[in-house]
């Protein structure tokens, strides 16, 4: 069976918000094969509520804490097997993760968890964990997977790489989000060999965000950040035929993503 080819990927911020706002409208015109969701926060005994025309097999992998966190994969295609979270208990009550696998490579979609706001040392209150534990054991956990066939992952990684990913950078450089060591475990996974496909496509593009705050009319005046990406195997570097943001689609705090091999 041929593995997809066009897919797609959201922070939703809801899935029942953003279904509020005209996301079955979206997906049916739109119409990508794969379309892979973060920040659904949906729980467990909801998720056989939830239908979508056109996408037969959907994987749900939920936070144990309601209303929160949690990540969601919509198939027009069937995966040849399906895994949930990474196989470590400290990273995987939160639903972060989902890997699906095709013929020809992995897919995985991971909602990264955010170092948060600032703590009493006027340092990001989770940043230790993000980037000394979540980064490296991801990382480690996308090598794994690469030993077998290649790998594309999306998602919220929640982290802008340089300075033209995000529309402040010298008023950011120590929040959440835009730290060295975000960054570095950013870099950490282009050296390990996988594209960030944007800027593959796109190295210099500016203003091209897929976050923004709801504050301040942040995005009328598109002071955003771009934290969503689609990554892949070297080995796919010659495939990538379009990475987009879809940046006029309203619904979320997060605009989609798509990547087309």
């Amino acid at each position: 069976m041929k593995s997809p080819s066009d897919l797609l990927s959201w922070n939703v911020n809801g899935l029942r918000a953003v279904l509020k706002k005209g996301f079955n409208t979206f997906i049916k015109e739109q119409s990508p094969d794969i379309i892979c969701l973060q920040e659904t926060k949906i729980s467990n005994d909801l998720t056989a509520d939830f239908t979508f025309d056109d996408y037969p097999f959907v994987y749900w992998n939920c936070a144990q804490k309601k209303g929160y966190s949690g990540t969601a994969m919509l198939c027009k295609i069937q995966p040849i097997s399906i895994q949930y979270g990474m196989g470590i208990s400290k990273h995987d009550t939160e639903g972060r993760i989902i890997t699906a696998e095709f013929n020809d490579y992995y897919l995985v979609t991971v909602y990264t968890p955010n170092s948060q706001n600032h703590d009493a040392n006027k340092r990001p209150r989770r940043i230790n964990y993000r980037t000394l534990e979540w980064d490296t054991d991801f990382l480690s956990y996308l090598k794994k997977l690469e030993a077998h066939k290649s790998v594309i992952f999306c998602g919220d990684l929640n982290v802008a790489h340089t300075e033209i990913d995000l529309a402040n950078p010298k008023t950011n450089r120590k929040n959440a989000g835009f730290t060295d060591e975000e960054r570095t475990g950013f870099c950490a996974l282009l050296e390990a060999g996988f594209i960030d496909t944007f800027r593959h496509l796109s190295p210099l593009a500016t203003g091209r965000y897929s976050w923004w705050s709801y504050r301040a009319a942040a995005r009328q005046r598109n002071i955003g950040w771009r934290i969503d990406y689609f990554c892949t195997s070297q080995v796919l570097r010659e495939r990538i035929k379009e990475a987009d943001i879809l940046d006029q689609v309203l619904g979320s705090d997060h605009c989609p993503v798509r990547l087309k091999i």
